[in-house]
């Protein structure tokens, strides 16, 4: 079975995206993790597949390099909207995506993507976590170490932890653990922050699925608006990613988050799966 397919990225976290609108690929899961291996396939931190919606004008589905499908990606979302308008498969410069974590809206600001990415949730159940209300500094102890974690979903589980020193923080130790504490009963994505200003934030992730990734837009998203619950930070700031940098502005107006980064296409190819 041969496989087309675009190598993206947005700042570092990289895609493959696969336009299916017009064919499928049976046990996609299993197919997009040969692809992810980075020494005996593709290699890539998600794939995103674009596919036909009777909601929106494209769905999109993610797989992360192990297989598992997830909810909403920001960085990926940006990437298949450029893909989009590329191969001027819609000329609206205002896009419907149909997700699992709804209908999400990118459009072009200039050479970049800016994406309504929606009302972020706080409630512990639906985000989810086995809690109730909003969880904010609430103490977790993983391998001695205890951290005070402040949970979101932007779609998808957030785990969001502020240290001081972001750079030295032992990520591949504590970002396992953290994504698969008994607290968030689907993991979760776990951010380590370190605030700069009132208007800075240097972050890493650690990806459910995939590892640490040189960046994350839900994850960028679920960092600013945990800092400005805990006063930390104004309503607009740049997250300083390994990969780059991206901006988030929380709209007071409708409480939406608004993420704005470019999208970058590296090469295409056909991929031939046996």
């Amino acid at each position: 079975m041969k496989i087309n397919f675009t190598k993206m990225h947005g700042l570092g976290n990289d895609f493959i995206v696969v336009d299916l609108t017009k064919r499928a690929i049976p046990d996609i899961a299993g197919v997009m993790t040969k692809l992810s291996d980075r020494r005996f396939g593709i290699g890539f931190d998600q794939a995103i597949i674009l596919k036909k919606s009777r909601k929106a004008d494209f769905k999109m589905e993610i797989y992360n390099a192990d297989g598992s499908e997830v909810e909403m990606c920001g960085n990926g979302i940006r990437c298949l909207a450029a893909y989009i308008w590329t191969r001027r498969l819609s000329s609206k410069k205002r896009l419907k995506i149909e997700t699992l974590a709804g209908i999400i809206i990118p459009e072009k600001d200039g050479d970049m993507v800016r994406v309504d990415m929606g009302e972020p949730v706080l409630d512990a159940e639906s985000i989810p976590a086995r809690s109730t209300g909003t969880i904010m500094d609430r103490p977790v102890t993983v391998a001695g170490t205890r951290f005070l974690v402040t949970a979101v979903s932007m779609g998808n589980p957030h785990c969001v932890v502020f240290v001081d020193n972001v750079d030295g923080f032992d990520i591949t130790k504590y970002g396992p653990l953290l994504e698969g504490h008994r607290l968030f009963p689907n993991r979760a994505n776990v951010e380590f922050v370190e605030v700069l200003s009132k208007r800075r934030l240097k972050m890493r992730v650690w990806e459910r699925g995939a590892g640490e990734t040189l960046a994350c837009g839900t994850g960028a998203c679920a960092t600013a608006v945990a800092a400005h619950m805990k006063g930390l930070t104004d309503r607009v700031v740049t997250v300083k990613l390994a990969g780059g940098d991206l901006q988030i502005e929380l709209n007071k107006n409708d409480n939406h988050v608004y993420m704005t980064g470019p999208a970058q296409e590296v090469f295409i190819g056909t991929a031939t799966i046996k």
